[in-house]
């Protein structure tokens, strides 16, 4: 199989806010990330669909990655992990 991917990935589990007007907002953990997106898993909430447009915080454990949420696109869903596209 062929890998398309652009961008390395980091396997690393940082907490992501995605957030939405239509559902308010879903927390979960990154598997991985990388300059192109991340995939994250989400426990014990409904997942957006795909082609959404969320925003998005990082945070870790003593403060947020990023102080503006930045605009990434659902690109993919399995079980529970969500694939997002920085936008």
């Amino acid at each position: 199989m062929i890998d398309r991917r652009q961008h390395e990935r980091l396997s690393t589990s940082i907490r992501v806010e995605m957030t939405h007007p239509s559902f308010g907002t879903i927390v979960g953990f990154t598997q991985d990330i990388s300059d192109g997106g991340a995939r994250v898993l989400v426990e014990n909430q409904p997942k957006p669909p795909v082609g959404t447009r969320v925003m998005v915080k990082f945070k870790k454990m003593v403060g947020p990655i990023n102080a503006d949420p930045v605009p990434m696109r659902v690109m993919h869903q399995l079980r529970n992990t969500v694939g997002l596209m920085f936008d």
